[in-house]
């Protein structure tokens, strides 16, 4: 179990891996101590179950998907930057590499997209965000993704 909480804490994305617009990898501890991201296989989501009706094994999956779940909306929500609505920052920038909130995802699994656009309000404040994904192109709140830091360039 400490294995696997190990390897849940160094899947957190860092920083992007390259300023390539399409590229979604991003830097993670993992990529210091291995080399490359961990994967995990594919598990069914034991998080409904009763514990009593459960094997060792899956009591020990079922502890791991609870914790992901709770440490990942954590570890975003503590990346978020809580700022006032009436107040205008550009800590959204343009190709720039962003988490994005999805409760529904398996653990080591990390939803990203570069942002390709911002949408100002009627105040002229930008309250949402267009992001370019694995998936295909999605919009979402400002609230709902936590963009990652960018890496200085040295020019």
């Amino acid at each position: 179990m400490l294995a696997q909480v190990e390897a849940i804490l160094n899947s957190r994305p860092l920083t992007a891996l390259s300023t390539d617009p399409t590229d979604l990898l991003p830097l993670t501890p993992t990529h210091f101590l291995i080399g490359r991201p961990f994967t995990a296989p594919a598990a069914k989501d034991m998080t409904t179950i009763p514990g009593n009706r459960l094997q060792r094994y899956d009591i020990i999956e079922q502890m791991r998907q609870h914790y992901w779940q709770r440490w990942s909306k954590e570890y975003i929500s503590e990346l978020q930057t809580r700022t006032k609505w009436k107040s205008h920052q550009d800590d959204i920038q343009l190709n720039g590499l962003a988490l994005i909130k999805d409760d529904n995802l398996p653990p080591l699994r990390w939803k990203l997209g570069r942002i390709i656009q911002v949408f100002p309000g009627a105040d002229g404040i930008c309250r949402v965000a267009e992001l370019r994904t694995a998936s295909g192109i999605t919009r979402r709140a400002f609230s709902k993704i936590c963009p990652l830091p960018i890496q200085p360039c040295d020019a």
